[in-house]
């Protein structure tokens, strides 16, 4: 839920999606289109999906326990290294090393290409990743405490566009204290969209209009399409008809497709 999305709106929402499924059990059985609809309000629909996704896999191999371990977490759909690894330490007191965006900071500019760590040949190669960095410095116990000061450091002080050093505790150790300039904030690419409009608000505002059908199992495309976009026009047809095959293939949507029309609806699975 917290992915790119606000805590404040989160907070509203959490208690409310747990009542309405307390257990993974529960939000594994559920049909996907009322995972979709309580997910309202909080966007980036698909989101909704891959966590019912996920609660399927554990009913089905793990007995309904979320598993503690990372290499079993892992195996989880949409779980990458750096959700498996905070769900091992934050959730389980597991003594693993943690590597968000801040802490990856603090690290390589506490040991540029990894100096004084590692073998003399990752030494002089600079090839030491982020997280071989965290694994070498992580100390033998309070692991938790460790990766969340970690993260705080580099969320407060260690910033990307103006670290703070003066106050910094590693100040007399860093390396790289002093000498980092302001740093430039990179073009951002443009989102596919229409009329200066990103693609993801349309794709928002379809599942949005499926969500208060009303009664109502499905919609015309081209009623739907004029719902979404008040300027729709013919020449808008075919930007149309990829967005929703980009939400059918992402099982956000589900497509009927008759001679005269086509249908749109919530996926009922």
């Amino acid at each position: 839920m917290l992915q790119q999305t606000q805590v404040s709106r989160v907070m509203q929402k959490f208690p409310v999606f747990l009542k309405r499924f307390p257990t993974f059990g529960r939000l594994a059985r559920a049909k996907s289109s009322d995972a979709i609809r309580a997910w309202r309000g909080m966007g980036y629909n698909n989101r909704v999906l891959r966590l019912q996704q996920l609660a399927r896999t554990i009913e089905q191999h793990f007995g309904g326990r979320l598993p503690e371990r990372v290499e079993q977490l892992r195996e989880l759909p949409g779980i990458g290294p750096y959700t498996a690894h905070a769900v091992a330490c934050f959730a389980f007191g597991k003594q693993v090393p943690v590597a968000d965006t801040n802490i990856a900071r603090v690290l390589h500019r506490l040991f540029p290409k990894g100096t004084g760590l590692g073998s003399s040949r990752q030494r002089s190669s600079g090839k030491m990743t982020t997280w071989e960095l965290a694994e070498r410095i992580l100390p033998r116990n309070r692991a938790y405490e460790w990766n969340q000061a970690l993260m705080d450091l580099g969320a407060t002080l260690c910033t990307s566009c103006s670290p703070r050093c003066e106050p910094c505790p590693l100040q007399a150790l860093c390396p790289s204290a002093h000498t980092v300039q302001h740093d430039r904030r990179k073009p951002t690419r443009r989102e596919p969209g229409r009329n200066g409009v990103p693609n993801r608000i349309y794709r928002g505002r379809v599942v949005e209009v499926l969500r208060n059908l009303n009664g109502q199992r499905s919609i015309n495309s081209n009623v739907l399409a004029k719902t979404v976009k008040q300027d729709y026009r013919h020449h808008d047809r075919r930007w149309f008809a990829e967005l929703l095959c980009n939400l059918e293939r992402d099982g956000l949507v589900q497509l009927r497709r008759f001679k005269s029309e086509v249908r749109v609806s919530l996926p009922e699975k």
